[in-house]
Parts: C-alpha cells; structure tokens; sequence
C-alpha cells in the first residue's frame, strides 16, 4: 500500500472556495484503480491549511494517477482553463506501507 499525506497553505478567506473547486478532482481520483482514499479536508484548528490523504494500493496505481492527473491539468491549460485558486505552499510526502493493523 502506499499513504500519500500532505498540506497545503491556502489564504484562509478563500479556503472554502479551494476546497469546493477540488470536488471533482477527488471524485475522478477515488473512480481510478487502486484509490482506496483521496480526500483533502480543512483542518478544524488551523484555518490557512488543508489536509489531503491518499491510499493506493500500489505505485503503479499511484504512478498511473499522477500521470492522468497532469494529463487533465495540460488539457485544461492549453483550452484556456485557468487552474483555479493555487495553494500558497504545500509539503508532501509518499509512504510505502508493508504492513498494517486495524486499530
């Protein structure tokens, strides 16, 4: 299995409104093989910072979202579609699970 886990910074005025613009992108993601989750979430403490988790269940999964991803994203560019609002910063990071137990 492989967790992808990150942060974004967004301006906090316009979280709301980047989170709504991110739907459709987390429904065409969770449709692909190998999605078990994809989800980006306001953090309830922190009101300048959105939450994404992913689960896959393999890298070629992984590799094969990221790639029709970019895809969609150079598509819309070259129609003329903006990207929308873009996050300040944003840190992540892929984890390779070997195992894991039910808590």
């Amino acid at each position: 299995m492989i967790i992808v886990q990150g942060t974004f910074t967004v301006d906090p005025s316009t979280r709301d409104e980047y989170l709504a613009q991110s739907v459709e992108q987390m429904r065409i993601s969770r449709a692909e093989k190998g999605c078990q989750e994809y989800a980006l979430a306001a953090d309830p403490v922190q009101p300048d910072r959105v939450i994404l988790s992913e689960r896959w269940d393999s890298a070629d999964d992984l590799n094969e979202h990221v790639k029709a991803l970019t895809l969609r994203r150079e598509e819309a560019a070259a129609q003329g579609d903006t990207a929308g609002l873009a996050p300040l910063s944003r840190e992540i990071a892929r984890y390779e699970v070997t195992s894991a137990q039910a808590m």
